[in-house]
């Protein structure tokens, strides 16, 4: 348990037919500079406005950087 004092999680798909639901919602309409829905590596973020709409997809080499002038940019 790696001394973790918080609830666990258990694995879940985040592509494929099992893939979980909230993968399938960030995916939808949100696919890689390649064009892919699916996500190819872990690390890969989305940035999602207070209305609960994706607004952003970020490829995993992306720096927080990166995405910290993205919010600044995409939210209010």
């Amino acid at each position: 348990n790696y001394g973790a004092s918080f609830p666990m999680f258990s694995k879940i798909d985040v592509n494929g037919d099992d893939a979980s639901d909230v993968y399938k919602f960030l995916k939808a309409g949100n696919p890689d500079d390649d064009g892919n829905e699916d996500i190819a590596w872990n690390f890969t973020k989305f940035l999602v406005g207070g209305d609960g709409q994706v607004l952003r997809r970020f490829a995993p080499q992306v720096s927080p950087e990166e995405i910290a002038e993205a919010i600044k940019n995409d939210l209010p």
